[in-house]
């Protein structure tokens, strides 16, 4: 009988902190400030200047260490 209402009340809190989450993310909206949003457009300039292209996967296991670290 024990295990049962400690079941309960661990569905119960964690369905109390699930809707907790839910509200706070609905309730406080994120807004960037003027610093952010000029960082941001100094990025977007940058990636418009330099070209971007998105690695596949054969790009990234050329450019990464895959061989793992090789002691003295």
């Amino acid at each position: 009988m024990t295990t049962i209402i400690a079941f309960a009340a661990f569905v119960a809190v964690a369905l109390v902190g699930w809707c907790i989450a839910e509200g706070k993310d609905k309730v406080f909206n994120y807004s960037y400030n003027e610093e952010e949003e000029t960082v941001m457009a100094q990025q977007q300039k940058a990636l418009e200047q330099n070209g971007y292209t998105e690695l596949n996967i054969g790009d990234v296991m050329r450019t990464i260490a895959t061989t793992g670290y090789q002691a003295v």
